[in-house]
């Protein structure tokens, strides 16, 4: 099992990582690392993977997987069993240690939050309906605290070259942002090539977080970010992602159709 370790500079007790699609049982469209119990694979086999990762990560508990619906609402993580069945949302937060946040994606835009302190982390799941809608403004005022002492990081979602939109997507953007307009490139088809991450790091300066990070490093239970002599893994970077493109690495729906779930999880250790 490979995962990808967020590139961004998070105080020591903020953890983070995001699975790629290797690693689990599930077979056929949702070979193997298939996160997703919404998506029609086996339930045990989702379980079985959902486990994998927990041990692998060296998660200090089981997230608070998420019921999501392309929303903007907000839930604090909570523990096992608190929450049951999963909460209908699309971005979770946490302020105390030990409460694993997660957002399931494949092709959206999975975005992690953090304060500068190290006491506040959270995750949204950022697609096009729940960026236009303020999923990110929701998620930082569930948090608390003022938006420039937060961070934020941009994960693995669709790119631009394969995400063809029409002109309402636009438009609703549009609505909310006029300089949103930079995001969406004109095609041949009279349509619109939207960048997801483009149209994410827009609202989070509107919204006055200027630190925004995108990229991370690839990882194993074998390997960390740093080699022996403490360098870092330059050789396993990677400094942006295709979601579409690469489907060795990663799970798309619009490519795919019936396919798996990514995880993108954010945690504070003690």
């Amino acid at each position: 099992m490979q995962w990808i370790r967020p590139a961004w500079p998070a105080p020591a007790q903020v953890r983070s990582a995001v699975s790629l699609r290797g690693g689990g049982i599930s077979a056929g469209s949702y070979a193997s690392l298939n996160l997703g119990m919404h998506v029609g694979d086996d339930p045990q086999a989702v379980a079985s993977n959902r486990h994998r990762l927990c041990e692998a990560l060296h998660l200090p508990g089981e997230p608070l997987w998420l019921d999501q619906v392309h929303g903007i609402r907000v839930v604090e993580a909570a523990p096992r069993g608190a929450m049951r069945p999963a909460p209908q949302a699309d971005a979770v937060y946490a302020r105390q240690a030990h409460q694993v946040c997660v957002v399931l994606t494949a092709d959206c835009l999975p975005v992690l939050f953090c304060d500068r302190a190290g006491t506040r982390v959270a995750a949204a799941h950022a697609g096009w309906r729940g960026l236009a809608g303020g999923v990110l403004a929701a998620t930082l005022a569930a948090m608390g605290g003022a938006p420039g002492e937060m961070m934020a990081w941009l994960g693995p979602a669709i790119e631009p070259a394969a995400f063809e939109v029409g002109e309402e997507v636009r438009a609703a953007f549009l609505v909310r942002d006029t300089l949103h307009s930079k995001a969406f490139q004109g095609n041949a088809q009279g349509r619109w090539q939207a960048d997801l991450a483009a149209l994410a790091r827009r609202e989070l300066q509107r919204l006055g977080v200027e630190a925004v990070f995108e990229g991370g490093w690839l990882e194993s239970g074998a390997t960390s970010r740093t080699d022996a002599q403490g360098g870092e893994r330059e050789h396993d970077g990677i400094s942006s992602f295709r979601c579409y493109a690469d489907a060795t690495r990663f799970f798309s729906y619009r490519r795919d159709g019936r396919t798996g779930r990514m995880a993108t999880l954010i945690w504070r250790e003690s």
